[in-house]
């Protein structure tokens, strides 16, 4: 459990912006933008109520061996699936519909936890006024991953292990490409799994 540093200036508008991953203007993103807002007390409940509903109730499509493979946030909601990477396209989707930033970051993790293969893992940061950036992961919790909102501390999916991973600190308006491609290049979950999205540290 780590503290994420706390930003003192608004972010940029472009944490806002729609494009054709981050469909936030498809009439069901939001619909489902406006169920999850409906009576929410402030805007810290407007996140919480959305990070909960894409990590509980959109299925990891490993963990549940689920087809078809999404990217597109508006897919991901339709098919209630998705890899960690289009369920933060889906959460970044729904913030964003509710006028709160929302960007995508990574971590890149150990496939085997003590070295390579590696492959990049997908999460969130989001704009908390009052806090700054914050990082949430909805890729959704099992047995030994209990990712929670728990503002100002952060509380992820996976710790990382500074040995073998890395935290990259880049809060990202779009997806990474090599993410892109993997998710729109394979036909199933068991393909995207042996082909996995990584990068090369600099």
């Amino acid at each position: 459990m780590n503290v994420f540093p706390t930003v003192n200036l608004p972010p940029d508008s472009v944490y806002l912006a729609a494009d054709e991953i981050i469909d936030w203007r498809h009439p069901e993103v939001l619909a489902k933008a406006r169920v999850l807002a409906e009576g929410a007390a402030n805007k810290i409940d407007i996140v919480r109520r959305c990070f909960e509903f894409v990590r509980d109730r959109i299925r990891h499509s490993w963990d549940y061996r689920q087809n078809p493979v999404t990217c597109k946030a508006s897919d991901v909601l339709r098919h209630g699936t998705g890899y960690c990477y289009a369920k933060s396209h889906l959460l970044a989707a729904l913030l964003r519909a509710n006028d709160i930033p929302a960007g995508l970051c990574y971590q890149r993790l150990s496939v085997g936890g003590g070295g390579p293969p590696y492959s990049l893992h997908g999460l969130n940061a989001v704009w908390l006024e009052g806090h700054g950036w914050y990082r949430i992961d909805p890729r959704g919790n099992k047995p030994g991953v209990d990712a929670q909102f728990t503002p100002p501390v952060e509380k992820l999916a996976f710790a990382i292990n500074e040995r073998v991973e890395a935290d990259l600190p880049e809060i990202w308006v779009e997806p990474l490409p090599v993410v892109v491609r993997v998710l729109t290049g394979y036909a199933t979950v068991a393909e995207v799994a042996a082909n996995l999205p990584d990068v090369e540290l600099i």
